[in-house]
């Protein structure tokens, strides 16, 4: 059997629930490597083992009266210091602001990871509230990928990735909201999904509307295709407290990973048509996309038919974020979360994008959904012939911390570095599935593929996403320290 900070999820789950491997054994596997790793990419904020260990040895228990434990079961886990609450445990949103804040009750995708059998070793790092691409923050620090610790995870799922990727969690929680599962993703080596929007509830209060601008959603960070296919099984359908909430879907995802492929239509499109992108990190992806060729039907190199600018799309995005994270601190002030004088606390970017959304209108609100809708349909154009989109997640690889993002891409100055890096945010202005999975190197930094599919069709893209890890696979590919 494989070593344990690396075995498969599903194999965990497998072993665990025919009483091959004890889930106590497991859970104490995962947290002696915590204590060996975690000051290297500081991944975790807060580490429960003692709640650990006592829900393996609940679920050590009831296998032993010959109960079923859950697809998860024992399978020990990682939450996003965000919205991934855990009743009783500390939820900073990486805020100074907000401080010790304990939720009295979990989330939904908490309760349902749970009930699965999924044990929670802890919660991992973000940056303030989620809003940027890279994981820092005054709170707790720098998030590192585990390939060089020196160089940003990506964020705002930041720790989660790097959790997974270091053999510190199964699995992990994330959310993205303009990338924040597939940037992390790309970063650290790891596969991870955003799912269509609505597939995984949000259950938020005091405002249940506010995800939809732009579209967020949850989903997992895994180190196999099957792994986050299992937990979306778990983590997807309605929710009475989520008004976006979609129905149960009626695919089996981690039996999708198994379906043919060999009849998908693939539009190749590196940049989509609008971002620069690395000469060495489009080299990588031209490879990815050969291999991914041989287990397809076709693969055309076709761009979406997005008649405007990297910079209109870019304001779009921007009115509805500024909007969103000036919302959501006004959310956390009604609660009482943050008080007020708690707002000097922010960090000077959060503050700026407070500021913005609060002197935003109404009619310029909107007018930003122009370029959005013009953007959609140039997708949806893509999608009227073809079942899968692919292009790169990020533009580079990682880069050193202490910066948003690069200033050039071979030479070429960047707009604007905070976000012009990542050709991920785009899809949350549309709401499609996508998922980032491994393409290979660059100078023994990991660089990520985008796989968009149809809405709604997450099957699709798993399935895809399956065939690709056969022929390519990554599991040998991570770095040193594994058998630490």
């Amino acid at each position: 059997m494989p070593e344990v900070p690396f075995a498969s999820a599903a194999g965990l789950a497998e072993e665990i629930r025919i009483d091959e491997r004890s889930p106590v054994t497991v859970v104490d596997a995962y947290l002696d490597r915590i204590a060996e790793r975690n000051d290297v990419t500081n991944a975790y904020v807060t580490v429960i083992e003692e709640e650990a260990r006592e829900r393996a040895r609940e679920i050590e228990a009831a296998i032993d009266r010959g109960e079923d434990p859950g697809p998860l079961a024992g399978v020990p886990i990682a939450l996003k210091d965000l919205f991934g609450f855990k009743a009783g445990v500390p939820a900073t949103m990486g805020s100074a602001a907000v401080g010790e804040f304990v939720p009295d009750e979990s989330a939904v995708v908490t309760e349902r990871l749970e009930r699965a059998g999924a044990i929670v070793l802890g919660t991992t790092n973000a940056p303030e509230f989620g809003h940027k691409l890279v994981t820092e923050n005054p709170l707790h620090g720098r998030t590192g990928t585990p390939f060089d610790p020196e160089r940003t995870s990506g964020g705002s799922s930041g720790g989660s990735a790097a959790a997974v990727a270091d053999g510190l969690a199964a699995f992990a929680q994330g959310s993205d909201t303009g990338g924040s599962i597939r940037v992390p993703a790309a970063n650290c080596g790891i596969y991870g999904i955003k799912p269509s929007f609505g597939r995984v509830p949000n259950a938020l209060r005091p405002d249940a509307f506010g995800m939809a601008t732009p579209f967020s959603s949850s989903g997992p960070l895994a180190r196999t295709v099957e792994d986050a296919a299992v937990a979306l099984d778990v983590l997807s359908g309605p929710h009475p407290s989520d008004p976006y909430s979609l129905p149960a879907p009626t695919t089996d995802y981690r039996a999708a990973t198994d379906r043919a492929t060999d009849g998908l239509s693939v539009a190749y499109s590196p940049d989509l048509g609008l971002f620069d992108v690395a000469d060495r990190v489009r080299e990588e992806l031209d490879d990815a996309v050969d291999d991914l060729a041989g287990v397809v039907g076709q693969i055309e190199h076709a761009d979406p038919s997005y008649e405007g600018t990297l910079s209109e799309l870019r304001y779009a995005f921007t009115q509805q974020t500024t909007v969103l994270f000036a919302a959501l601190v006004d959310g956390l002030e009604a609660d009482g979360r943050i008080g007020e004088d708690d707002r000097e606390q922010l960090m000077p970017s959060t503050a700026t994008l407070v500021s913005i959304g609060e002197d935003s209108d109404a009619l310029g609100y909107k007018q930003a959904e122009r370029p959005r809708t013009a953007f959609y349909d140039a997708v949806e154009s893509i999608f009227a012939e073809h079942d899968l989109l692919v292009s790169a997640t990020t533009a580079v690889p990682p880069f050193e911390h202490g910066r948003d993002g690069p200033s050039e891409i071979d030479g070429e100055s960047v707009a604007n570095p905070v976000v012009d890096w990542c050709l991920t945010w785009p899809f949350n202005l549309t709401g499609h599935p996508v998922a980032s999975i491994p393409a290979g190197f660059v100078d023994g930094l990991p660089v990520g593929l985008q796989i968009v599919g149809r809405r709604h069709s997450e099957e699709t893209v798993l399935a895809a996403s399956a065939a690709l890890e056969r022929v390519r696979p990554w599991q040998d590919a991570y770095p040193p320290g594994e058998e630490s």
